[in-house]
């Protein structure tokens, strides 16, 4: 009792009230083990956020800073960006509801997705009973290429330090200290985002490919997420448009993804998303038209437009309301289908096409199949895919950052060549984190639009002569490297849905095969071989568009109090597009409180005030 006595002073200050809420918070961090556990630390949490968004975020801030989950600068750029969107979804909704099971499943793995909630799309009418054949007369196909999760760093320094103690390196950030032990490269260098240098390099790669168009799948934003704000991602996306007016000598159709906080339009409270759909509908006006420039701008960055000289309708949606760090999808009790009316911009879409007589493309940034997709909405969008499956002629996505595909069926029970009937191309990332940088051509029929070919093109960043000029060499042909193994297919046939399947078969047999694709994912870079557990999830994963059917699941009590040979790039670990985000952190703070636990009674009165005073300094 003398001891917390002579801690009155801490009272006055408001420090001692804070510690409580860290040292709270903490405990109950360290408690989360399982589903019910987790749904305990959100009631805790909620207790924090009544007190408003600067305690709460403060308490994260302290919690992270307390137990050095990251370098402070991070917790708290981070933190207190995306704290009181945490802080308003927990003073929305119950920590018993099923808005916090998905919140628990999301943000912290320790829950499982609930199960989809049943919901029947609007479709204006049944499919056609003599749908329109599209037929190739053997025409050559015409270029197009596909590129994605650019992430240019315009702060990138050459020389600065690749090795450092940031999520993403290659700055010089204020708190760097000692000489630089590895050089970033003049053009780019592993473990950072993209130099203007490395971008420019493959827009000019893309013009030389003498494409009909380009589709870009988004991101532009670098991964220093804590030191984002409105000005610098206004500027970014700006750039990077006029970089693409400058470079590509053809349109480009590209989909919205710059920032991960799309607040819903039925949110209570929520800012404004629009000056992004303000400046994207501004820089794509001089590629997709008047129309559909409109579109970006009310339809929350989704649009449709048609590439001059073709019948193919391209339909770009904002999947970030899908997505499940898109943490103002939180924030209420109710089940919300389709927030913001992308589904059914997508349906009006698709049935326009069809009234047309038209092929679709969809393109957007994250892909329904992906982990981090809502299984609620991804399977509302299958039924989508379903309806229009003559229609569709493929699907484009970025996002995962490694090369791959995924596949629908008719019937995911029954997966066979013969069911499957929709095919998603996502794209490898120029950004060269994790990966050589990379991007697609595909070879595309002029009277089906569907894909002939899809050839990977990358720039090997190990060959000396990458940090002066980078060589974009094709890496590989699907058709060539995949065709023989499935016992060949046609030269007048597509790649169709039933040739992808029939490849995730010949992956089951013939494991060199797979380990070449598994080698493709980052266009050999840090390759691991991929046996086991690890090659069953990838194949099933490949065969599920919708995410329902994939091997996405959380594992309750690992994440949190987690054992050394966890997959820290498992959903719920690493925030593989955006860099690290609330869910990283969480499990940073988690896994080094266990290993070094921070009890603040425990402490010497005068050891206590000084760990306060240097965790709050700059909290104010």
């Amino acid at each position: 009792m003398l001891v917390w006595a002579r801690l009155t002073v801490f009272l006055t200050l408001g420090l001692f009230a804070r510690a409580s809420f860290i040292s709270t918070v903490l405990d109950a961090i360290e408690s989360a083990v399982d589903c019910a556990s987790c749904h305990a630390l959100l009631t805790v949490l909620q207790g924090v956020a009544i007190f408003g968004d600067s305690v709460f975020s403060s308490a994260l801030v302290g919690v992270c800073q307390a137990v050095n989950a990251e370098d402070d600068d991070v917790c708290k750029g981070l933190l207190t960006e995306q704290g009181p969107i945490i802080a308003h979804d927990l003073r929305s909704i119950s920590s018993l509801g099923q808005t916090a099971t998905k919140f628990c499943n999301a943000v912290i793995g320790l829950c499982q997705e609930p199960d989809v909630n049943s919901y029947t799309v609007p479709i204006p009418k049944a499919a056609p009973a003599n749908p329109k054949v599209f037929t190739s007369t053997g025409k050559t196909p015409f270029q197009v290429v596909h590129f994605s999760d650019v992430h240019i760093d315009r702060s990138y320094t050459v020389g600065s330090e690749v090795n450092c103690t940031k999520p993403i390196c290659c700055r010089n950030f204020a708190d760097q200290s000692g000489p630089v032990e590895v050089p970033a490269g003049a053009v780019g260098s592993h473990g950072c985002d993209t130099s203007t240098a490395l971008s420019q390099s493959m827009l000019k790669a893309v013009a030389a490919e003498n494409t009909r168009f380009s589709i870009f799948t988004g991101d532009v934003v670098e991964a220093a997420v804590w030191l984002v704000d409105q000005t610098e991602v206004t500027s970014d996306l700006q750039t990077f448009n006029a970089e693409m007016a400058k470079f590509v000598n053809s349109p480009v159709f590209p989909a919205i993804a710059p920032i991960n906080a799309f607040p819903r339009n039925t949110s209570s409270g929520a800012p404004s998303s629009q000056w992004v759909f303000d400046i994207q509908s501004q820089g794509w006006n001089q590629w997709v038209g008047t129309t559909a420039s409109g579109e970006v701008q009310h339809m929350s960055g989704s649009y449709s437009a048609i590439p001059s000289g073709t019948n193919l309708r391209i339909i770009s949606l904002n999947t970030i309301y899908w997505y499940k760090d898109n943490f103002w999808l939180y924030d209420s009790n109710s089940q919300q289908p389709d927030p913001n009316g992308i589904l059914a911009f997508a349906v009006q879409q698709l049935q326009a096409a069809e009234d047309a007589g038209q092929r679709a493309w969809i393109i957007a940034h994250m892909p329904p199949s992906s982990g981090d997709a809502f299984k609620d909405q991804s399977s509302y969008f299958n039924q989508i895919v379903q309806r229009y499956k003559n229609t569709i002629a493929a699907q484009f996505y970025g996002h995962s950052h490694v090369d791959e595909f995924a596949i629908a069926y008719s019937d995911f029970s029954q997966q066979t060549a013969a069911n499957a009937n929709s095919i998603a191309y996502i794209a490898p990332s120029l950004t060269p984190r994790n990966a050589n940088p990379a991007f697609r051509v595909y070879d595309v029929d002029p009277d089906t639009y569907e894909i002939m070919d899809s050839r990977t093109f990358s720039s090997d960043m190990s060959d000396p002569s990458f940090q002066t000029a980078p060589t974009w060499k094709q890496e590989y042909s699907a058709r060539s490297t995949y065709g023989p193994a499935i016992g060949g297919w046609p030269s007048t046939q597509s790649l169709s849905p039933a040739f992808w399947h029939k490849v995730t078969e010949a992956f089951v047999s013939n494991d060199a095969l797979f380990q070449q694709f598994n080698s493709f994912k980052t266009r050999g870079v840090g390759v691991v071989p991929c046996t086991g557990d690890c090659k069953t999830n990838t194949i099933c994963n490949l065969r599920a568009l919708r995410t329902e059917s994939g091997c996405h699941t959380a594992t309750p009590g690992l994440n949190f109090k987690r054992d050394e040979d966890v997959d820290l790039t498992a959903r719920g670990h690493a925030d593989h597009c955006e860099g690290t985000g609330v869910r990283s952190i969480l499990g940073n703070i988690a896994s080094k409180a266990v290993c070094t636990p921070l009890n603040f009674k425990s402490m010497d009165p005068d050891a206590l005030r000084e760990r306060l005073e240097a965790i709050f300094k700059d909290l104010e």
